[in-house]
């Protein structure tokens, strides 16, 4: 058979079906004869062929036909899909109440791009570490934005890849997609949707199928396609559900498929819709949980979107449209009360299955309302369990029990959607009443496909770790079985010494050697199963399976020793949320207390601590938006120890803290990192030098990295740091919007060199900063903030002497008297510099005998009188360090801090000054044969809205302005 080519001009005369003949073309002439038949359009197709796409026709009449055509095949598949997607599953699909999509539709927060993608590791878990919801870098789009024609009429997505976590509202996103575009509601210029999910796929693996009947059997009761547009994007082909895909995708195959019509694999489909080779002008969406998007490599790719699920508004909707206005804001308040369950609500079905299990909450305190994890999950099965009793005559604790054999069974082998014959294996009768049950319809999901095969999940991965959990407790406690033991010799040893520690012991162990994490959830709900808090529910659940453990303070000092141990701090995270469902929150307490007392910085840390501090500081609101290191600790080791911090945070404030060049190779696999938020990082007045400055570009030039401002103000740049940083922009000119590099001295080459990007349009850079450079910038430490300051002797109080070319004020009664001046202070004894403060200064001062004042002030404070008004430190216009031998004492505005100066007082203070970021700090300068020491005594943080005065207030003492070198 030979097929029509390409588009050609065509007189071509059916002489009725079957006939031969030989056509003549413009062009081309076909040799030997081909067979024809009509259809009932009067359309030609090559006969024994499947209703095919192939043919261009050029006579008017003929477009005009098949464009009704595709108007009454879409008319017909958008009312097959409105009726199929208008109402959501509140329950399984065969008995479970059905609800209007529309009425219960609550919009879910999708970003571009996968800036917060889990690759590996528990979903939930990573959730919960990296839970930062707001909009910040990220760039928000309507799920039916995603393949909106762009301005100048270009349709820059055609394959789109949406990704997010289990249970965030992927399908359901779908679903609201499709249900709109049947509506006729949006994206009308799209001819035909046809949607695909894996589930349905996979039951096809086996069978050689055309793109045509692939689509007709899959849509049932829609209509029969015999062909579909070629035009720009009026095809979608959605792939639901690429993470419970159970057949190879083969990008790698060379074979390309181009005919519609040609049977082949449904891999084989697939993948050469997404290469382009099949329908070359049609959309394909596909959704994945973040583990199984490398299936998709992403040259396939045109743009990444992923769902958030719930932002904090949006999940106080969805609670008071299921809970009625009154009863969510008392489940809301509850929630809130733990930190690891308000985050947890950012998963659709997670939101759901709170409110449902504190639907009974009342305002006033209810002792069974769970606050734990474990609590709030057992909970929710004890309320099926009880609806249950009305709608199965069996036993309700049977079906329990055998849901979670399955759901360890199954859990163990990694499956999140099971067949009729893996229910059969732990005596689930799909047949009988149990899985038509109303505990099945809300924890339990059947889907009947096309094929007529049963299809079943639990409703979210959480789910089935919970009843796993179960199952183990049961085995352990009726059986006396360890379910991790493998060995006969083991098993016989566990049987005459077994013990609830033992259990949980060897729970922690699997979960700890798990490479990703997959136990992890499980692990919890386990060990929270043996707190007396959840007795109560438990034992409503399933009588008889809860006993009093005795040995859970064993269990939690082994998973504090396994904290301790740890050489990973990333591997302890989830050991402090087996801690929190164990009721203790010792360490976390410890550390929080820490942090209150604004004393971290001089704490020693244990391992432990060090690791609950990074706990804490991952599950705070506050580091997800802004890190500041300062508070913690100012040094490489400090940041080694907070990296991952740093990698949540959308902001990394790490200036001044002492950050040298053998931390840039860690900060730069942050940037390489494809799970950072970090979009503005300072490093600024650190000593990174050009080696540390090229250790950092690596990390800028991934395409992973998505930082927009880069401070390196004050780093001892030179013009080889610029060249490091204009070949990273080169690399990736896609993001960093800003580059600070003042107080660097870059050269005339080095500025050439990144003003050309500056300069070029593909490049994002639009700020660029070189002010204040120059050769004395390549000082270490705060030398290269260096100033001269002289003193005025005329605001010099009369009792106070002005020498050494205006660098020395010495205090005497004898002091001649000085000529009135409207500057000088006439009641304390002050005296201001000459030089206004703004930038960054530095200066040093040495002192004797008493003490003096060192501090600044607006130019406008008062001189006369012997008011506060006029005293540095003690009103809103000044500030100042008091310094004796036995202590030092910061004031401003009257407000007072002692610092004590026991052992270190050097009669020498360092005083520096970061105007535009408003902090003025002060430090004692020792000096011994090799360096000088800078020791912090006290910082000030301020919004300074003028330029600034040096002063100092001097009794009995001699004060000199040091020359830094």
């Amino acid at each position: 058979m030979t097929s029509l080519p390409g588009p050609v001009k065509a007189n071509i005369t059916a002489q009725g079906e079957g006939q031969a003949f030989a056509p003549v073309i413009s062009g081309n002439v076909f040799h030997g004869p081909v067979i024809l038949r009509s259809d009932l359009n009067h359309r030609v197709i090559p006969n024994g062929s499947p209703p095919f796409t192939a043919v261009r026709h050029t006579s008017a009449r003929c477009t005009s036909q098949r464009q009704r055509d595709y108007t009454d095949d879409s008319t017909n598949l958008k009312d097959s899909l409105k009726a199929e997607y208008e109402r959501i599953l509140d329950g399984n699909s065969l008995t479970g109440h059905r609800r209007y999509l529309n009425e219960v539709y609550t919009e879910l927060y999708i970003v571009e791009n996968e800036t917060g993608g889990v690759i590996q590791g528990h979903e939930v878990r990573q959730m919960e570490t990296f839970s930062s919801r707001s909009a910040g870098a990220d760039v928000p789009v309507r799920c039916n934005d995603i393949f909106k024609v762009r301005a100048g009429g270009l349709r820059r997505n055609r394959k789109v890849l949406t990704m997010g976590i289990a249970g965030v509202g992927k399908t359901v996103s779908v679903n609201k997609f499709i249900l709109d575009w049947a509506e006729g509601k949006e994206n009308k210029d799209i001819v035909f949707v046809f949607p695909l999910p894996f589930r349905e796929l996979n039951l096809r693996k086996d069978e050689n199928l055309s793109l045509m009947e692939l689509l007709q059997k899959c849509l049932p009761g829609s209509t029969e396609f015999d062909s579909l547009p070629l035009g720009d994007g009026k095809v979608l082909f959605i792939f639901d559900g690429l993470d419970e895909c159970r057949f190879h995708l083969n990008f790698k195959d060379s074979h390309k498929l181009k005919d519609v019509n040609k049977r082949a694999s449904v891999s084989l489909i697939i993948t050469n819709l997404i290469k382009r080779n099949l329908l070359p002008n049609a959309l394909v969406w596909i959704t994945s949980r973040p583990a199984a998007a490398h299936l998709i490599p992403r040259d396939h790719i045109d743009q990444v979107t992923e769902v958030r699920g719930f932002n904090d508004k949006q999940k106080e909707e969805y609670i008071s449209r299921y809970c009625g206005t009154d009863l969510a804001s008392t489940i809301l308040a509850h929630i809130k009360k733990s930190r690891s369950l308000y985050i947890m609500c950012h998963i659709p079905v997670f939101c759901w299955i709170s409110a449902t299990a504190l639907q009974t909450l009342s305002q006033d305190r209810n002792p069974k309302t769970p606050t734990t994890l474990t609590g709030m999950y057992v909970r929710f099965l004890v309320q099926q369990a009880n609806q249950m009793k009305n709608k199965y005559h069996g036993s309700p604790q049977e079906i329990i029990l055998k849901l979670a054999e399955l759901a360890f069974c199954q859990l163990e082998k990694g499956n999140l959607i099971f067949y009729k014959e893996d229910l059969e294996v732990c005596g689930i009768d799909v047949n009988g009443g149990s899985v038509y049950s109303g505990l099945c319809t809300q924890i339990f999901k059947m889907e009947k496909r096309s094929s007529e095969r049963m299809v079943f999940s639990f409703v979210h991965l959480s789910v089935q770790e919970a009843l796993a959990a179960i199952h183990v407790l049961y085995i352990h406690r009726s059986y006396k079985r360890n379910v991790f033991i493998q060995n006969l010799k083991a098993e016989c040893k566990w049987w005459f010494r077994h013990s609830s520690y033992k259990l949980h012991k060897a729970a922690i162990q699997s979960a700890l050697q798990s490479e990703n994490g997959h136990l992890d959830l499980f692990l919890r709900f386990l060990l929270g199963l043996s707190v007396e808090s959840n007795k109560s529910s438990l034992e409503e659940l399933l009588p008889g399976l809860w006993t009093a453990c005795k040995s859970v303070g064993k269990t939690i000092d082994y998973i504090k020793t396994k904290i301790r141990l740890s050489e990973s701090s990333e591997r302890t995270y989830n050991l402090f949320h087996c801690l929190s469902e164990l009721e203790d929150d010792s360490i976390i307490s410890e550390v929080q207390s820490f942090l209150k007392s604004g004393d971290l910085s001089m704490k020693d840390l244990s391992s432990t601590q060090w690791s609950a501090l990074v706990f804490v500081l991952l599950m705070s609101d506050e580091t997800q938006e802004v890190f500041e290191l300062k508070k913690y600790r100012e040094s490489d080791d400090g940041l080694r120890r907070l990296l991952p911090v740093v990698r949540n945070t959308k902001n990394a404030l790490l200036d001044s803290c002492h950050i040298t060049e053998a931390s840039c190779g860690s900060l730069a696999s942050v940037l390489r990192s494809n799970s950072t938020y970090l979009v503005k990082l300072d490093l600024s007045n650190n000593d990174l030098q050009d080696s540390g400055v090229e250790l950092l570009s690596e990390g800028l030039k991934s395409s992973h990295c998505k930082l927009k401002i880069l401070k390196l103000s004050g780093c001892m740049v030179t013009k080889e740091g610029c060249s490091f940083l204009a070949l990273a922009l080169s690399s990736n000119p896609s993001h960093l919007r800003e580059l600070d590099l003042s107080y660097n001295h870059p050269g005339q080459s080095g500025k050439r060199e990144l003003y050309e990007r500056l300069e070029e349009p593909h490049f994002k850079l639009q700020i660029l900063n070189f002010d204040h450079s120059g050769e004395k910038r390549i000082k270490p430490g705060l030398g290269k903030y260096a100033c001269e300051l002289t003193l005025d002797p005329d605001t010099a109080h009369a009792n106070l002497s002005v020498s050494d070319e205006d660098r020395t004020v010495k205090w005497s009664k004898e002091n001649p008297p000085s000529p009135d001046h409207p500057a000088r202070f006439d009641t304390w004894s002050q005296v201001l510099c000459r030089e206004s403060l703004s930038g960054r200064c530095y200066w040093e001062v040495q002192w004797s005998e008493m003490g003096v004042h060192i501090g600044v002030t607006y130019k406008g404070i008062c001189r006369k009188g012997a008011g506060k008004e006029c005293w540095l430190g003690q009103n809103h216009q000044s500030w100042s360090l008091d310094c004796t031998k036995m202590n030092y004492t910061a004031r401003h505005n009257g407000v007072k801090t002692v610092i004590s100066a026991a052992g270190r007082c050097s009669y020498k203070i360092g005083v520096y000054l970061d105007w535009a970021a408003g902090r003025l700090s002060f430090y004692d300068v020792s000096s011994n044969t090799r360096k000088q020491k800078l020791t912090h005594l006290y910082t000030f943080t301020a919004t300074f809205t003028e330029p600034l005065y040096t002063g100092f207030l001097v009794i009995d003492s001699t004060v000199t302005l040091c020359k830094v070198v």
